[in-house]
């Protein structure tokens, strides 16, 4: 058996490997490396499979956020409503803006955020709320868009776990996670499913006048050279990462194929096992499992993770601490014990690997190893 990676990006490029020397080869040929064809047309690729109007490429998924902010305008004393169980990332950029990050509790199912927590956090402060599509599906966004609408907020979707899930409406209409608030943002980091060969992110709008401000933030505030309307950062995607990043596009939907091929082998294994909960599937959005991320009775995780590593079988959690326990965003107005779900999952939940080139021998070993620890 060859060994097991959280995920196998070795084994993903060999695959791909004269495609991608190709595509890499062409930028190095034309020395287009900054605004380049390939983004340009990387860009329109996104768009036409996201279903969305605008893709505006930028740097990393923390600056899609920043910006993001920035172009809506959002001040210092503002307030944005936002998980607590996620990334630093989504909260980082919220306090550097001087913005005043709210969280709301998270649903002990998808560990999305709970729309019913959120309508409690909202004040004559709220600007806008950021729900993170979190381990691989889309919040619950029905109910988000309504309280944003009702109380004329925006929303900025962190997509930066779920490219390519879909969200059902009661009605029946679809939508790509990203396309359906105000603002879609997402990273490109390798691990991603949707990942590039270094840093990478992205920011998606129907909004034509809002892309056009979301453009010149990412360009030093500036439409025409030297002329700088707004304050702006400098956040790019290179020509490189783009040329990958075309070619892993028009795999997406395989790739996806496999990790929930993954999920299901999983299930099946665990299913018999009570003291895991397998992740719960959202009944509006599908899943692209970023993370297989399940929960583990309280007191036996740890124990569990060691097992794992013991036995070749890498584990992580995501998240031991979350982002209003940690020291740099704690207040009063969170205090311990006020988020109980979010608390309740940083003691219980664990990631396997989850990788488009997992075998069934590695996954009989990550499972027999996982049972084998509940018969001792």
């Amino acid at each position: 058996m060859k060994a097991i990676q959280m995920v196998d990006l070795v084994g993903q490029y060999q695959k791909i490997k004269s495609e991608v020397d190709v595509a890499m080869q062409r930028v190095l040929d034309t020395a287009s490396f900054i605004s380049g064809p390939e983004v340009k047309e990387f860009e329109k690729e996104l768009a036409a499979y996201l279903g969305v109007k605008e893709v505006i490429a930028c740097a990393n998924g923390t600056d899609a956020l920043q910006i993001a902010m920035m172009a809506l305008g959002l001040k210092p004393d503002d307030e944005v409503i936002t998980p607590s169980f996620t990334f630093v990332a989504t909260v980082e950029v919220v306090a550097l803006l001087g913005i005043v990050p709210v969280f709301a509790d998270v649903l002990p199912g998808t560990y999305n955020m709970d729309p019913a927590d959120v309508k409690r956090k909202i004040t004559p402060k709220t600007r806008a709320i950021v729900p993170v599509h979190l381990f691989g599906q889309t919040a619950d966004m029905e109910p988000i868009m309504a309280l944003a609408k009702e109380h004329d907020l925006f929303v900025i979707e962190d997509n930066c776990q779920a490219v390519g899930s879909t969200y059902t409406f009661s009605n029946g209409t679809n939508q790509k996670a990203g396309t359906i608030g105000h603002i879609g943002t997402t990273s490109f980091f390798p691990s991603k499913n949707l990942g590039c060969y270094g840093d990478g992110g992205a920011i998606f709008t129907n909004d034509e006048e809002l892309a056009k401000r979301l453009r010149k933030v990412c360009n030093h505030g500036s439409d025409v050279r030297y002329y700088h309307e707004v304050v702006g950062v400098n956040s790019r995607l290179d020509s490189l990462q783009a040329a990958v990043l075309r070619i892993k596009l028009r795999k997406l939907e395989e790739y996806d194929a496999a990790r929930n091929a993954a999920a299901a082998f999983y299930d099946q294994a665990f299913a018999e096992l009570n003291d895991i909960t397998v992740p719960q599937r959202s009944p509006n959005s599908t899943h692209v499992f970023h993370q297989y991320t399940m929960r583990v009775t309280e007191g036996m995780r740890d124990g569990l993770k060691q097992h794992l590593e013991a036995n070749g079988v890498p584990a992580m959690i995501y998240y031991p601490v979350s982002c209003h326990m940690q020291a740099a965003y704690k207040s009063a107005r969170c205090p311990e014990g006020s988020l109980p779900v979010t608390e309740q999952l940083t003691r219980e939940v664990l990631s396997l690997p989850m990788s488009t080139e997992l075998d069934n021998e590695q996954l009989t070993h990550i499972t027999n190893t996982v049972k084998s620890y509940f018969k001792q």
